[in-house]
């Protein structure tokens, strides 16, 4: 970074946006905005929006900008992103400011509308030199992983909207899968499942919390890593009276299991397609896990139950993007596979 030039590597995440600069975290914030309903200006972004969401008057709508890992509402990103940048920086940008070059990590299933969406969002919020990374290359890197080797690798990033799936080699993507389906929709099936066994209906915040509490992939955890019992309070469906229930990690294994069997068989799709040798090393490697998802209790141990192969959780494995996106910007010319 110069005077004149501001660079920021940037995570942006259906779930959370994550902004490194000069090689450290200045911005780890929830992807929410909130705006005046009636006249559209910005109120509230990241976690201040986020406290207002389902609590919201006539006068405030809180959106959630990203969806499925791709943008869904372009005017309320550009403000996110804007808002972010302004947070970040305690001020709002002038054409004093210094220049904004940064790399920002997309889907690897991104669509040319999706990409050009997020090329817009970044332009109009000020970036000036603009470079694009697929999310699995930099899951990669942000692992620690030598992507440039001759040498296959696999990565496997369970974020908020997709899970990202590749193999990589070369300084390339071999062969990948971006599924749609990832914690978001572990999310939803907790509040699908407490409605449908208990009879009580909370929000999707409540259903997030009790993810980070007691998730798990596993009926059957040790002793010593199964988390405790947890009190849910909500709304009766049928009476809306008060009402609670007790539940345990395996209520929440019983309830996610078909969503990560379908993560499951999108890893294996991918296995089926590597070539031979890259198959090999990847045997001899073991396959990354990265993202939200890979906190889950025993998710490591079901992939290789399942798969018969080793299977690593990163360390942080929530910052792995932003931390690729952070090593590329700092050698732009080295990594070839950055976008313009």
């Amino acid at each position: 970074m110069t005077f004149f030039t501001q660079e920021l590597a940037i995570d942006l995440g259906t779930a959370n946006t994550v902004i490194f600069q000069n090689g450290a975290i200045v911005l780890d914030e929830p992807s929410v905005v909130a705006v005046d309903a009636h006249k559209g200006d910005l109120v509230a972004v990241g976690e201040e929006a986020q406290l207002m969401e389902g609590k919201e008057h006539q006068g405030i709508i809180t959106i959630r900008p990203l969806s499925s890992g791709v943008i869904a509402d372009f005017d309320a990103c550009e403000k996110m992103i804007k808002g972010f940048i302004e947070k970040m920086t305690g001020k709002k940008r002038t054409f004093l400011s210094p220049k904004l070059k940064v790399v920002v990590g997309i889907s690897k299933g991104s669509t040319p509308v999706e990409i050009r969406a997020v090329r817009d969002s970044f332009e109009h919020a000020g970036a000036h030199d603009l470079f694009l990374i697929h999310e699995p290359m930099a899951s990669a890197l942000g692992v620690g992983l030598d992507v440039m080797a001759p040498v296959g690798n696999m990565i496997v990033d369970i974020g908020g909207g997709t899970t990202e799936v590749a193999a990589i080699s070369l300084g390339g993507i071999v062969h990948a899968a971006s599924i749609r389906i990832a914690g978001n929709q572990i999310t939803h099936d907790i509040v699908d499942y407490m409605a449908r066994q208990y009879n009580l209906r909370i929000g999707f915040k409540t259903a997030e919390h009790i993810k980070h509490q007691i998730g798990s992939v596993l009926m059957d955890l040790p002793a010593d890593e199964a988390p405790e019992p947890m009190l849910v309070q909500g709304r009766n469906v049928s009476t809306s009276h008060p009402i609670e229930a007790t539940i345990t990690y395996k209520d929440i294994a019983c309830c996610i299991d078909k969503t990560i069997a379908q993560i499951e068989n999108g890893i294996m799709k991918v296995l089926e397609t590597v070539p031979p040798e890259i198959y090999t090393d990847i045997i001899r490697n073991g396959i990354w896990l990265a993202g939200g998802g890979a906190l889950l209790r025993g998710i490591s141990k079901r992939f290789s139950d399942r798969m018969n192969l080793k299977f690593h959780i990163a360390e942080d494995p929530l910052k792995a993007v932003a931390r690729g996106t952070c090593i590329s910007i700092e050698d732009t010319d080295k990594y070839k596979f950055l976008m313009r």
